[in-house]
């Protein structure tokens, strides 16, 4: 496996081959945020719940296409990475609703770049199927 280096910034582009070491240290926080982040849910969720805590069936209604079963996988797998909290009231019946935690902010960058890359992507397919 080889990744190149561009110093003092990480490139996909051939300036130095990096060892093999290098190459897994540079890979690693990328692997762990894909893996963390993977899927075609947990952005969308992490955005319905931007605005105000919700429960299930809003979160629910709020990402279309998502199945109950799906959506409870997701969840708790947001949770265990601390991006959402799910908070219980004790009400009757019980109440439950998720909220997004202070940590979640950290991925506003992630999701801005995402947005930006996706438009950018989007004009450069459209304008190539145009001149076809």
């Amino acid at each position: 496996m080889d990744v190149l280096l561009d110093e003092p910034e990480i490139s996909i582009r051939r300036q130095r081959r990096l060892s093999e070491k290098e190459c897994t240290q540079h890979l690693m926080p990328i692997q762990d945020a894909l893996y963390v982040l993977s899927g075609k849910w947990k952005l969308p969720i992490i955005i319905a719940l931007r605005d105000n805590n919700r429960r299930f069936g809003e979160i629910q209604r709020a990402v279309t296409g998502i199945t109950a079963r799906v959506l409870s996988k997701e969840l708790k797998e947001l949770e265990m990475n601390e991006f959402v909290v799910r908070k219980v009231y004790p009400t009757t019946p019980v109440t439950i609703e998720y909220a997004l935690t202070g940590y979640s902010d950290t991925l506003d960058a992630v999701i801005i770049a995402l947005h930006d890359w996706g438009v950018q992507h989007r004009d450069r397919i459209l304008k190539r199927t145009e001149r076809a």
